[in-house]
């Protein structure tokens, strides 16, 4: 019995989202940072590491390093898993690298560049029967399960329409030019991909989409705009979606719209009733009716479903939101691992979390929203 070891690769002391990956890793107290190669840059690296408290062997100069020097320990001392927290373009190789030493991953989306590096990883993660974990940090909301739970229960009966936006609106102006460090990056087509606002926030919004309503979107149409003048990738953008099933949807996702935070939500209508939920408010699910008041749903009751409840750390009234969400994360994927390593079979709440699979319709998704986006073609087909 012990904690696991978690490595990372980026994420140094001034990184926001490297932050938020340690604290949520730590929440549950089933892992502990044991190295890092936290920068490009080697000395960023080693002060990053004596920052978190790391001994100064457990600080490595690069993940090359890092990933050779752990695996060439015993096993019962090396790390056990690496986090990948880096821009986009820095995802593949470590991931690649960290699975071919022996080493789960737990990743960033986008996962890749590219929809060919996507599958790439796909087939890697096949071959080597390790573990990649996604972090679409939203599906893990507590009241995210409850919605998945009744829609799988057939409690809307068939689904007919999926209503999905992310309004955001930090880069309504050229902050790329005025040094804000996210904003350099996210923009910058060498770093962040082909896309900026979808690959970046639409990618979640599919992904949630999917994940609630168990559909999967088989054609879309995409209009794709650069609002601020001087972006080079898009910063908002509409999509109409079909679903396999026949329904339709509507995703909007932008990051222009002035004065909004972090105002992810989603609508799905089913033929007997609908839902609402609303990132901002995370504790709280609307569950609608033809022919009855809404009903209000809310974290940390017993009517909630053992899914629910399994990524509920505190009772009814006591707020949850985006930390412990990105904890059930590690959670869930932590608890997997230690079934495996016991030779137990992980239950079905332990292994709900996003994989590679996810990875790979998410570089789906912004190819082909991006495609759609340029071309007069109407409707395109949801390839992969």
């Amino acid at each position: 019995m012990r904690k696991l070891r978690m490595g990372m690769v980026g994420g140094g002391k001034d990184a926001f989202i490297g932050a938020i990956h340690r604290i949520a890793a730590n929440i549950d107290g089933l892992i502990e940072l044991h190295c890092g190669a936290f920068s490009s840059n080697p000395e960023t690296s080693i002060a990053s590491g004596k920052e978190f408290f790391l001994p100064e062997s457990k600080c490595y100069r690069s993940y090359p390093e890092m990933f050779a020097t752990e695996n060439s320990i015993p096993k019962e001392q090396r790390m056990d898993f690496v986090t990948i927290v880096t821009p986009n373009f820095a995802h593949f190789a470590p991931a690649m690298m960290a699975l071919d030493y022996g080493f789960h991953v737990v990743i960033d989306k986008p996962m890749t560049l590219s929809l060919d590096e996507a599958k790439q990883l796909q087939q890697k993660v096949k071959e080597t029967g390790l573990i990649l974990c996604l972090t679409h940090t939203y599906s893990a909301y507590p009241m995210v399960k409850q919605a998945r739970k009744m829609v799988a229960d057939n409690q809307f009966g068939a689904i007919r329409k999926v209503m999905v936006e992310y309004p955001q609106g930090w880069l309504s102006t050229l902050s790329e030019s005025e040094g804000n460090k996210q904003a350099i990056w996210r923009t910058d087509p060498s770093k962040s991909g082909i896309s900026g606002c979808m690959g970046d926030i639409g990618t979640h919004a599919s992904q949630l989409a999917e994940y609630i309503s168990g559909l999967k979107i088989t054609k879309l149409c995409a209009d794709i705009n650069i609002v601020v003048q001087g972006r080079k990738l898009d910063d908002d953008g509409n999509v109409l979606l079909k679903f396999d099933n026949g329904a339709n949807g509507i995703l909007v996702a932008s990051q222009i719209a002035s004065g909004e935070e972090n105002s992810l939500k989603i609508k799905i209508y089913g033929e007997k009733g609908g839902l609402e939920w609303h990132q901002m408010e995370p504790n709280t699910l609307l569950v609608k009716w033809p022919d009855a008041p809404t009903q209000i749903y809310r974290t940390g009751n017993n009517y909630l479903s053992d899914s629910a409840m399994f990524n509920t750390r505190t009772p009814s009234g006591h707020p949850e939101g985006y930390l412990e969400a990105f904890a059930n994360l590690y959670k869930n994927f932590a608890l997997t691992l230690i079934a495996q390593s016991e030779g137990k079979e992980p239950t079905e709440e332990m292994i709900d979390f996003p994989t590679v699979a996810d990875g790979v319709r998410g570089m789906a998704f912004i190819e082909n929203v991006i495609a759609s986006g340029k071309s007069e073609q109407k409707w395109f087909d949801f390839k992969i």
